[in-house]
């Protein structure tokens, strides 16, 4: 283990605020595009290898590839994730003028639409919008779903990156908070700053990545899987590269911070926005254990033994660490079956505090990977991080590692 803190900016989203296409949608838990240029300058990565992102979110790998030339594969099970991962690579097809010129056409016949159908039962829905403005983003909705691919796809990606601005809500840790003093954004005139930014990033992109060859055949393959199983998903080839970040186990709903895209397109009730919930990697606070399910290291059974005594805040944190070990063990394996021999792995994984008991996630992953035939090559602290207030008050404060672990699969 060993410190390399100048990473803490690029193991956030914050590193790409000034990266053409990756700062048009704020996914707050991607990691940088110069983090991953990074390891593929450390793993000597070049086109001869094939990059895996098994949990893709912004899709900050695959894109990273793509400009550097390298095939690539990534899955999501979250909805809204994959569907930005396989999304951002069609903007780097774009000419110059090409957005803006839909745009025009389609902005002044927006209230002549119907408006679209959405989640209403979700309760957040009732009370992230102005009425105004949930109407027209409903008309706004239904007017892109009448474009043609790929000014669909792109011009949605676009909607979604404006519903926070547009709405009372913040993504503010594990929830979407409701700040009615908030100054809301009029969605056409958020578009238009969206579409004004694109323009822009299309003239970037000469300079940012002159030798960019756009072929399909760079495209990176995105799925909607899940990485817990892996059999289905069709690799062109053995992956010899892996770079990702799971969920961490800090109780985050993604289903919560990211309801307002996933009940504007990819759910019709309530209902199904908690099948996501229940079907995604179980991190957050809903996460149930099955019967036959036991904290699957010794370390986590050890802390989950000790919370179980304490008073928690929330009862179900023991059950959500037991399940979230016993998913990302048999992420882990499946990993190792899918690489190829010599494979290099770079994961961003979250140490966690809970009522005082530190949880050092990336040993105990690092643990489980040696186990399942990795070998743990190194643990990178990237940044400390602070711990609640109630915790300090409490138990003191305890800075708590960001790591890259750093894994190779054996022969």
């Amino acid at each position: 283990m060993r410190e390399e803190l100048r990473l803490r900016s690029s193991v956030s989203y914050v590193g790409n605020k000034d990266v053409p296409f990756l700062r048009i949608y704020r996914y707050k838990e991607a990691f940088a595009y110069r983090f991953v240029k990074d390891f593929f300058s450390r793993f000597e990565v070049d086109s001869s290898d094939y990059v895996f992102d098994p949990f893709s979110g912004l899709g900050t790998t695959l894109f990273t590839a793509m400009v550097s030339g390298i095939p690539s594969l990534g899955i999501d099970r979250l909805p809204i994730a994959y569907f930005i991962s396989k999304t951002l690579p069609l903007f780097l097809f774009l000419r110059e003028g090409e957005v803006r010129t839909v745009w025009t056409s389609l902005s002044p016949k927006v209230e002549e639409y119907d408006p679209a159908e959405v989640a209403m039962d979700v309760p957040i829905m009732q009370t992230a919008f102005s009425e105004e403005n949930l109407l027209l983003l409903r008309k706004l909705k239904s007017a892109i779903d009448e474009l043609v691919s790929p000014y669909n796809e792109i011009f949605l990606l676009l909607f979604f990156s404006i519903l926070e601005e547009c709405s009372f809500t913040s993504k503010d840790g594990q929830f979407l908070r409701i700040k009615k003093d908030k100054r809301v954004a009029n969605p056409i005139e958020a578009m238009d700053r969206k579409v004004a930014q694109v323009e822009q990033d299309v003239r970037r992109m000469r300079y940012f990545a002159p030798d960019l060859d756009v072929s399909d055949w760079i495209m990176p393959d995105v799925y909607f899987g899940d990485t817990r199983r892996l059999s289905g998903i069709q690799f062109k080839r053995k992956p010899t590269v892996v770079i990702t970040s799971p969920p961490y186990a800090n109780r985050y709903d993604y289903t919560r911070t990211y309801s307002l895209e996933l009940c504007f397109h990819f759910v019709r009730t309530f209902e199904e926005l908690r099948a996501i919930r229940f079907g995604i990697l179980r991190s957050h606070i809903e996460s149930k254990v099955q019967a036959d399910e036991e904290p699957p290291h010794p370390a986590v059974e050890e802390v989950v033994e000790i919370l179980s005594r304490k008073k928690l805040n929330n009862p179900k944190i023991p059950d959500m660490i037991t399940a979230y070990f016993v998913d990302m063990q048999k992420v882990i394996r499946e990993w190792y079956k899918v690489c190829a021999p010599g494979a290099k792995v770079a994961v961003v994984v979250d140490n966690v505090r809970f009522e005082g008991e530190m949880i050092p996630v990336d040993l105990i992953l690092s643990d489980m990977a040696e186990k399942s035939g990795f070998e743990v090559k190194e643990v990178i602290v990237a940044r400390y991080k602070g711990n609640s207030s109630q915790q300090m008050r409490k138990y003191g404060r305890i800075p708590v590692r960001e790591s890259i672990v750093v894994w190779e699969r054996s022969g």
